[in-house]
């Protein structure tokens, strides 16, 4: 059927389009009552159910249907049903749906929870791997002898990649603290009249510092520090991390690296304090790199333990201290007094160094050092296992008198560094080994050897009767040439009674 635009609808039709009646010329309005004497079918435009724009002589023209059948039959095909009433419902009833989509809704996620669970414990059941062996007796890669049945301290926990940044260092702080001890160092007080000075018995405290434990024995706890920590200590008294503080011994001191290892019986800690302490984890300082995250613990100024936190700021310093010239890690993390001794750790909570000293000039900020953890490891080895002689057990050179040659004397006589030798004893394992006047020694065994200091050091701990490999320098024709002896220690000579 052709859609019809109006264009030939006769004047009754028009009319009625234009709201008003053909016959009356009465204005039609829907819902209106019909005028008197229309056909049904036009009495039916003026119902509510019928649009006025209704043409029943044109609809009629078009079907070719009686008039009223057409009529009828464009009731049927026009009409839509009408909508249907949505029923308002009840508070009680909307409550109550509410309820009831919560409850199947909490029942769909619970479900899809409980099965994303499911899935995540079949693939972690298949992937479970073995763990890792730790290091259950603390040796932190020290050759420290076998620990006391029943004693072993833990290793610090391990910190990983993400655990610790530039802002936040709390990780690393809680896993080293435990490794992180306080050493202070009492002395005999000393009183000084015209022409003499004379000591008391009372003590003070003479200075304090930092230790790091660093491994244990069948019956003591092994800590390393620097040398000038302890150096002429009356008594040592070391502070744990629960607070505790018990008496240390100085195990072994390297007078050439600046490094001492002290001892704290197990039998002086309580149940308590063995379970605070942990053994500090080492790392590679070989691996560091320049502005790689550093951390400094130890007891500044002696208040205890605190944290400061900087950068690698260079590797490999050539740095002289009191005429001794060590390589050193550089970093701005402040190194106070106190934290010599204290540790310099990585990201990952390792030990990387040795907090040494700090550079301190009105002109420089921010300039600590530290001694490398792996140039050290084999010293520390060592002085972690030295035995404890009486005076009788110890071994004997007898080298009587020798010159410190150190890098002043080194570098204005171009001499190497070391224990110039002035006089050997007769008859002595010296003489025995072939050591003359003018020999330089700078080795025994492992040692270096800058003055009588170390030599008589590495003989406090060295029984009589043991075999040691000496390098020296000898000069021939003006010019200095390395030799290798051996040599067996006697034991020391005894005073004569007079």
């Amino acid at each position: 059927m052709e859609e019809y635009n109006g264009t030939e609808q006769s004047s009754e039709v028009q009319g009625m389009m234009d709201g008003q009646s053909a016959a009356n010329s009465q204005p039609v309005t829907n819902g209106q009552a019909p005028a008197p004497g229309y056909p049904e079918y036009q009495q039916a435009a003026y119902r509510q159910d019928v649009p006025l724009s209704y043409q029943p002589p044109v609809y009629m023209e078009q079907t070719g249907l009686p008039e009223y059948d057409a009529y009828i039959q464009h009731l049927k095909q026009s009409q839509a049903p009408a909508p249907k009433k949505n029923k308002e419902k009840s508070p009680f009833a909307k409550f109550m749906l509410l309820v009831g989509s919560a409850i199947l809704f909490g029942l769909v996620a619970g479900g899809a929870l409980w099965g994303v669970k499911l899935v995540e414990k079949h693939f972690d059941t298949k992937n479970e791997q073995a763990p890792e062996p730790s290091d259950v007796e603390g040796v932190s890669e020290l050759e420290v002898k076998t620990p006391k049945q029943g004693i072993v301290l833990s290793t610090s926990s391990e910190i990983g990649e993400t655990a610790v940044s530039a802002v936040d260092v709390s990780a690393v702080a809680e896993s080293a603290m435990p490794a992180i001890v306080s050493i202070n160092n009492y002395m005999k007080q000393t009183y000084s009249y015209f022409f003499y000075d004379a000591q008391s018995e009372q003590e003070v405290l003479a200075g304090s510092g930092s230790g790091i434990i660093i491994g244990q024995n069948e019956t003591e706890v092994l800590m390393v520090t620097n040398l000038h920590v302890v150096d002429g200590a009356k008594r040592l008294s070391v502070q744990f991390v629960d607070g505790t503080t018990a008496d240390a011994t100085v195990k072994g001191t390297a007078a050439s690296s600046d490094l001492a290892v002290i001892s704290v019986k197990f039998e002086d800690l309580s149940d308590s304090t063995i379970e605070a302490i942990r053994v500090a984890r080492l790392g590679n300082s070989d691996n560091l790199k320049v502005g790689e995250i550093a951390i400094a613990v130890g007891n500044a100024l002696g208040y205890g333990q605190s944290v400061t936190v900087g950068y690698i700021s260079a590797k490999e310093r050539n740095i002289t201290i009191d005429k001794s010239t060590y390589t050193l890690i550089q970093t701005d993390a402040a190194i106070n007094p106190g934290n010599s001794g204290g540790a310099l750790l990585n990201k990952n909570g390792e030990v990387i160094g040795i907090n040494s000293a700090k550079y301190a000039d009105k002109d420089v900020e921010g300039m600590g050092f530290a001694i490398p953890i792996s140039n050290i490891l084999s010293l520390i080895s060592e002085l972690s296992n030295r035995e404890e002689l009486t005076t009788e057990e110890m071994g004997y050179l007898g080298i009587e008198r020798g010159t410190d040659i150190d890098d002043l004397y080194a570098e204005r006589y171009n001499l190497p560094k070391g224990l110039y030798v002035n006089t050997v004893k007769r008859g002595s394992a010296a003489e025995k080994a072939g050591i003359i006047q003018g020999d330089i020694i700078v080795r025994i065994d492992k040692v270096i050897i800058y003055g009588m200091t170390d030599l008589q050091e590495f003989l406090s701990y060295t029984r009589a009767g043991t075999e040691v490999q000496i390098t020296i320098y000898r000069a021939n024709n003006g010019v200095y040439e390395e030799k290798t002896i051996k040599a067996t220690l006697d034991n020391r000579p005894t005073k004569k009674k007079s």
